[in-house]
C-alpha cells in the first residue's frame, strides 16, 4: 500500500515525532508508514484520516498487485 503521509506532514511542517505524538504512535512507526514498510491498522488509518481531515482513500492507495 502506498501513501502520501510524508507530503501531508511536510505541508503542515510537522516533524515525524510531532505526527507520532498526535497519532499516539512512535516516531519509528511514522517512519515505517512513510517508507511504505508498514500498513496501518484500521483504527490508526482512521486517526490519520481524521487528523488530516480527509478520507482514508485520499491518503492510502493499494499497490498494483493488491485487490481493492
Amino acid at each position: 500500500m502506498r501513501n502520501d503521509l510524508r507530503a501531508r506532514r511536510a505541508e503542515r511542517r510537522w516533524s515525524q515525532a510531532e505526527l507520532g505524538t498526535a497519532l499516539g504512535v512512535s516516531r519509528q512507526t511514522v517512519i515505517a508508514l512513510e517508507n511504505d514498510k508498514y500498513d496501518p491498522s484500521l483504527p490508526l488509518a482512521f486517526r490519520i484520516a481524521a487528523l488530516f481531515e480527509c478520507t482514508i482513500e485520499e491518503i492510502f492507495t493499494p499497490d498494483e498487485g493488491d485487490h481493492a
